[in-house]
């Protein structure tokens, strides 16, 4: 691989990784009841709650459900990093690519 090619690799990776930082990762909970939006970079932008879900009484519930729904997000963000490093690599495993 000359540079030239090594360059335009380079620019797709960077242009690559700057799309999926921007991309928004939903994760449910509680069949829905709680969700957490997160981008690319694990940065959570919104969290709704279903207020007829939960009882005022059991807001140990509603952190449950919230702490779920953020991993949920987070898996998701993390699967979409490994489709990508994936099919940028062709299964390769390179250090510090994300």
């Amino acid at each position: 691989m000359n540079m030239r090619e090594m360059q335009k690799i380079q620019q797709k990776i960077l242009k690559m990784q700057e799309e999926l930082e921007q991309t928004m990762f939903t994760g449910t909970a509680g069949g829905g009841a709680v969700a957490v939006t997160m981008n690319g970079k694990f940065e959570i932008s919104a969290v709704k709650i279903d207020p007829e879900a939960f009882d005022p009484q059991d807001i140990g519930e509603l952190e449950a459900m919230i702490v779920a729904a953020a991993r949920d997000a987070q898996g998701k963000a993390n699967q979409a990093q490994e489709r990508l490093t994936m099919n940028l690599t062709g299964g390769m495993k390179l250090p510090g690519l994300f």
